[in-house]
């Protein structure tokens, strides 16, 4: 029986980086939001390339995730699976990624958290002129590398939100501390 993504893209007028992975495992179905597993290594790979503590509840998680300009959503919109592994998705749909970019074009890089969700996205939307990068999956299947690695590699992502953020993290900065800008 084909199943249907239930989660709107957690994304805002604010969101610069966009990260999608494939489609949500049966433990994130059960919590409503993305990577609820337990095991899975998302939140503490984020936690620890932003040098902070690990979100806990899903309040935190969304606040962590908006004040970063981080948006989430899944190239999947539905498909048969077996389990939650991507391997066992089958009749994929994917979702509007386009429609999303065009209502949000605010959204200046994307990330895929996993080849799946880039080979999808690479199938379907190519012609998209944004930059894109593979991201190891924080999946506690993906054991190719380990989590040392992972953090190594997703680093990618502080370094462009440090690119597209700083100019409005100084304006406050600038603005708070009283100093007039020019």
């Amino acid at each position: 029986m084909k199943e249907f993504h239930p989660f709107e893209p957690f994304i805002d007028k604010e969101s610069k980086v966009l990260i999608l992975g494939s489609f949500p495992s049966f433990a994130s179905l059960e919590i409503g939001f993305y990577y609820g597993h337990p095991q899975n290594q998302f939140w503490k790979i984020v936690a620890d390339v932003f040098k902070q503590k690990v979100p806990d509840t899903l309040e935190e998680k969304k606040e962590f995730l908006k004040r970063h300009h981080i948006a989430l959503w899944d190239m999947v919109k539905g498909c048969i699976r077996e389990n939650s592994l991507d391997s066992s998705l089958s009749s994929i749909e994917v979702n509007d990624i386009e429609k999303l970019l065009k209502t949000y074009p605010n959204i200046e890089v994307i990330f895929f958290t996993g080849r799946k969700s880039q080979q999808l996205f690479e199938k379907q939307f190519s012609h998209v002129n944004l930059p894109r990068y593979y991201l190891p999956s924080p999946s506690p299947a993906y054991r190719a590398m380990s989590f040392e690695e992972k953090v190594q590699q997703w680093k990618k992502i502080l370094d462009y939100i440090d690119e597209v953020t700083s100019p409005n993290m100084k304006k406050k900065a600038i603005v708070s501390s009283g100093r007039k800008t020019g």
